[in-house]
């Protein structure tokens, strides 16, 4: 008798605005490396991003502006070797996309035809609709990014809440509805108030995805060497580690170098 192979229906666009139509919450987290790619992806999250956070975890770097165009490519067509059903997102890096749309188009391109990823992200709102609109035009799916723009820094001078004055929430509404009109497919909103992102969440037809904005929009996006516990130092309220391998990590390799330096390792039966 035959086994009959378990369909794998891969997420696109059209189906996370399903799920948001239908009220299925979307799962979200970065990916930057084929092995993790794999594990994520069979777990069944329905989008990877391949965050510029990489230029963080990945590099080691004290903000997301170091990382360049190439190792975003890089680290996306590693991502995209190992999945089979999610949608991948790949961020736009710094320098790669602010105040010249030709170059955000050729950018876009590039990440699209080099790492075979499915669209990208871009951060900022009405500053950047030129480069929006002319990714869009080439057929690239765009997802938005507003509220704390980790890109700009240096402008906010901190990472903490935004969006918590009048004048700023009315902005970040005014900038969503904008992406939204353009074209964008989803929005990420990365620490507002909770309340603000329920508004925008309710206002627009798009998939809005928080990360430390609450409970009420329609998914959630974590970094997955945070939500594992591989790093230790970051712990803002919005993070809920789901295991702590920084311990684990740590506690598998001296016990390693015990063993090799014990001469416990390898034994005879581990030899050819």
């Amino acid at each position: 008798m035959s086994v009959q192979k378990r369909e794998v229906k891969i997420v696109t666009t059209h189906q996370l605005q399903s799920m948001k139509v239908r009220g299925e919450k979307i799962s979200m987290l970065t990916a930057y490396d084929f092995s993790m790619a794999t594990l994520l992806d069979a777990a069944g999250t329905d989008v990877l991003l391949v965050g510029d956070s990489a230029s963080n975890v990945m590099a080691g770097h004290e903000t997301t502006l170091p990382i360049t165009l190439d190792q975003m490519i890089y680290h996306a067509s590693s991502v995209v070797r190992g999945v089979k059903r999610a949608f991948v997102v790949v961020d736009l890096p710094f320098g790669s996309y602010q105040g010249n749309s030709s170059e955000a188009l050729r950018s876009a391109i590039r990440i699209m035809k080099e790492s075979g990823a499915h669209g990208v992200k871009l951060e900022g709102g009405v500053e950047i609709k030129e480069s929006i609109t002319r990714i869009l035009s080439a057929g690239v799916p765009v997802m938005g990014h507003l509220g704390l723009t980790p890109q700009s820094i240096y402008k906010f001078g901190t990472y903490s809440v935004r969006a918590k004055e009048e004048a700023e929430a009315e902005k970040l509404l005014s900038d969503a509805r904008l992406l939204q009109e353009l074209g964008c497919f989803a929005i990420v909103l990365e620490k507002i108030p909770s309340a603000l992102a329920k508004r925008v969440s309710e206002e627009l037809d798009i998939p809005i995805i928080g990360i430390g904005a609450g409970p009420h929009v329609d998914g959630q996006v974590l970094v997955i060497h945070d939500l594992l516990g591989i790093t230790k130092e970051f712990k803002p309220r919005f993070l809920r580690r789901y295991a702590e391998l920084h311990e684990t990590i740590t506690s598998a390799v001296s016990n390693y170098i015990q063993d090799v330096k014990s001469l416990n390792f390898p034994t005879e039966e581990e030899a050819y």
